[in-house]
This record gives C-alpha cells, structure tokens and sequence, in this order.
C-alpha cells in the first residue's frame, strides 16, 4: 500500500499480473491483470499490489501528454502499448543523460497511450466519505462469496431500509447493484489466474449458477467468462519478457 500521495507528472500503470486496486477520493478503481491505470497530475490516490502483483509505470511530464480532466481512467492494454511499455524499461528514472532513441521513443509511447485512453473501461467502485457507507462497502467487498444484505446490517448496526437508503443517495446505485459490480470486477483478477475454472471463479465470487455467473459477466463486459478467460492467456506477456521489465525500477519518466 502506497499510502495517500499525488505526483506532478501523468502515470500510467500496467498490471502485469495480480490484482491492483486505486482509491481516489471520489472512485475505487478496480485494475485486473493487463488493464492499465491512467493516473493524472496532481490528484491524490492510494496504489494497494494484492499478493504476487507486479506493475510497471511510465511517467510523462504533462505538457507531452495533454489529455484533459483530473480523473483516473482504467484503460486495456493493447499488444502494442504493452510491448512498448516493457521496451521503455530500458531507460529508467535514474539515467541523467539525454539519448536520441529515447527522445524519439517516447513521444511515440505517449501518442498510444492517449489513442488507448479513448477506450476507457468502467472498472470502479464508488466511494464516498460517509464512514457508514465506507464500512458497509468494505465489509461487503471482503466477503463477496457469501455476503447478504443482512450481514452487511449486522456488520455495521443499521436496518436495511437504512442501508439501502444510504448507498442510493452516498453512491446512486443500490447496495446489489454495487454487490454484483463488486463481484464482475473480482471475478475478472480470478479468470486472469492461471489455471483457474470458471465454476470455481463464479463460486468464488458469490454465484451458485454458473450460467447466471456467465450472463451477468457478458453484460458488464461484453464477453463470457470463457472468451475473457482466452483473450487475457493469449495477451499474457512471457516470463522473459517479465524478468527483464522487473530488474530495473518501476517509474520510469517520459523526459
């Protein structure tokens, strides 16, 4: 966990693998394996790397990459950005000399990265400063597979009517349709597992048939369970490739 901080200069950060979480003051952002994190100039956020994450992040200064508004945006991560990303590893944040490749690299990076931030994904969960609300959300998030609206109750000494009425007006979305969301959004980090089924992916978030589980998950992100599961094994980066990306730092500047 990073803990609360902000930058002067844009990042974008790819989840190589695992599952990476961004919390900003106004969303909870959601970033399953090769996704990546548009984070702006001077917002404040909070990075969390679950267990076995690995991450890799450029940094630009924020006049090369003019992209308007102060929001974090969860973008895919095309086979060319990421190839291009992993071949920035090159120059890392220490080098304090000028080189020609460099200069000419990364203007080119910073024009794939803004064509993919047309893409955005809606990969978050709402927040808000309500510490009610803030407690009902966490305790429902740490237990998706079998979580009820009346576990949340308990958990957090309110009636159910309270409950509702609360999510509605801190977050303008019900408390099961931010448990279903909860659940897609956990669901995508555990079909990106290696050998992970989709029965047991579905049982783990909280569906007892995987058919609903299927349904569900092709409406929120245009594709089945097993499609996803696919596309993201093909997209998977090489373990030599891995290596080589993870031996130098992880910022690394657009100068």
């Amino acid at each position: 966990v990073t803990g609360w901080h902000f930058h002067d200069v844009h990042e974008i950060e790819y989840a190589c693998r695992g599952m990476v979480e961004v919390r900003t003051e106004a969303g909870h952002y959601l970033l399953p394996p090769h996704q990546a994190a548009w984070i702006p100039a001077g917002l404040h956020h909070q990075t969390t790397l679950h267990a076995g994450a690995q991450t890799l992040a450029v940094l630009f200064e924020p006049r090369l990459v003019p992209v308007p508004g102060d929001r974090v945006r969860i973008v895919a991560v095309s086979a060319l950005l990421r190839e291009m990303m992993l071949y920035s590893a090159r120059w890392p944040i220490s080098r304090t000399e000028p080189e020609p490749a460099a200069d000419s690299f990364f203007p080119a990076l910073g024009y794939v990265v803004a064509e993919a931030l047309d893409d955005e994904r809606p990969l978050h969960l709402p927040v808000s400063a309500d510490p009610l609300v803030t407690a009902a959300a966490d305790y429902t998030r740490a237990h998706l597979g079998h979580v009820t609206v009346g576990d949340v109750t308990r958990a957090v000494g309110v009636s159910e009517r309270t409950l509702r009425r609360i999510f509605g007006t801190q977050l303008g979305l019900s408390w099961r349709s931010y448990l279903l969301r909860a659940r897609i959004l956990r669901a995508m980090a555990l079909l990106a597992e290696p050998d992970r089924t989709v029965l047991e992916v579905s049982i783990a978030v909280g569906f007892e048939d995987v058919g609903a589980f299927a349904r569900s998950f092709a409406r929120h992100c245009g594709e089945t369970p097993s499609v996803y599961q696919r596309r993201i094994a093909a997209d998977r980066p090489p373990d030599s490739a891995m290596a080589a990306s993870s031996a130098g730092p992880q910022k690394r500047p657009w100068q």
